[in-house]
């Protein structure tokens, strides 16, 4: 079998621990017999990087190392190239790698990118924005942002600075006036938090489940339904012990495209766990197999 070609990008901004260095991980594809080339970054040129190796000659394969940020990067770089791309997780969360069944153990995700298939999954877009997993209006673009500045101010950990945040965005408790407009649906919401994932996603609150699939071709829209802050404390509560109702907790929709107007100029929301402010209104709309990524074997039949 002729030995894969493979364009390994690492982030220097991506952090320093030994898992993620750059003479670990080419000795984990060394003894996969792979001598990667492998290019490292800084967190700016990243775009570039990968989009120029998205269309690099002798390549068979784009590998990233990193987390959700660094995966969407080279996601919204490789979309309809074709050209394989390969995850290394290495990030505090690493939903779209979980939810691709692609293994967290660095050792693993090598073995998965030298030995996996092919597969093609969707990917989802919002006003030209492509994202991963999910993009949020509301309350959650306000704990990513003050879970930053938490960061910066402490030195906290993500998950640390995270829990903080949610705390002090709950104080701030307000709704928004929405207008959801898909193929079949046209409605106004007031919401304190809304969600669009790339694919449906188990319903939670705070945090979105697991989604058991990422290339059924559609989003999913949950809006909640809280009135006030004491309403969505309740709802978390519920939440908890596994108890939210999707038809009392939460508007729902699912979609190919999903409109999001409001009675202002520009919202701020979240992209995969990064906060950007978007010209209303917000247009999403799903990619169906827009990428290709490499995914574990699936498992032999039992007999």
């Amino acid at each position: 079998m002729p030995r894969l070609k493979i364009r390994l990008i690492v982030n220097r901004g991506g952090g320093s621990s030994h898992e993620g260095s750059s003479e670990h991980l080419r000795a984990l594809f060394a003894a996969q017999g792979i001598a990667p080339d492998m290019v490292e970054v800084a967190p700016e040129d990243l775009q570039r990087v990968c989009e120029e190796a998205g269309s690099a000659e002798g390549c068979d394969a784009v590998v990233v190392a990193g987390g959700d940020g660094t995966i969407g990067t080279a996601a919204a770089a490789l979309a309809g190239s074709g050209r394989a791309l390969g995850i290394i997780p290495l990030g505090t969360l690493n939903h779209f790698a979980r939810d691709a069944g692609i293994p967290a153990d660095p050792e693993q995700a090598v073995t998965t990118i030298v030995h996996g298939r092919r597969k093609a999954v969707d990917l989802a877009e919002v006003n030209g924005r492509i994202f991963v997993n999910n993009s949020g209006v509301g309350l959650y673009p306000d704990m990513v942002r003050f879970r930053d500045q938490t960061q910066v101010r402490t030195g906290h950990s993500k998950r640390a600075a995270m829990l903080s945040a949610s705390l002090r965005a709950l104080r701030s408790f307000r709704r928004r006036r929405l207008w959801i407009k898909t193929e079949e649906i046209e409605a106004p919401v007031r919401t304190p938090l809304l969600f669009v994932g790339n694919n449906r996603y188990q319903v939670n609150l705070f945090a979105l489940g697991r989604r058991e699939a990422i290339d059924q071709g559609e989003l999913c829209v949950y809006a909640v339904r809280a009135r006030n802050r004491a309403h969505l404390f309740w709802a978390g509560i519920r939440g908890i012990f596994g108890r939210l109702d999707q038809q009392r907790d939460f508007f729902t929709a699912f979609a190919k495209e999903v409109e999001i107007s409001a009675n202002r100029a520009a919202l701020t929301l979240s992209l995969d766990g990064e906060t950007l402010t978007l010209a209303t209104p917000l247009r999403y709309r799903i990619l169906p197999g827009a990428l290709t990524l490499i995914v574990p074997q699936e498992p032999m039949p039992e007999r």
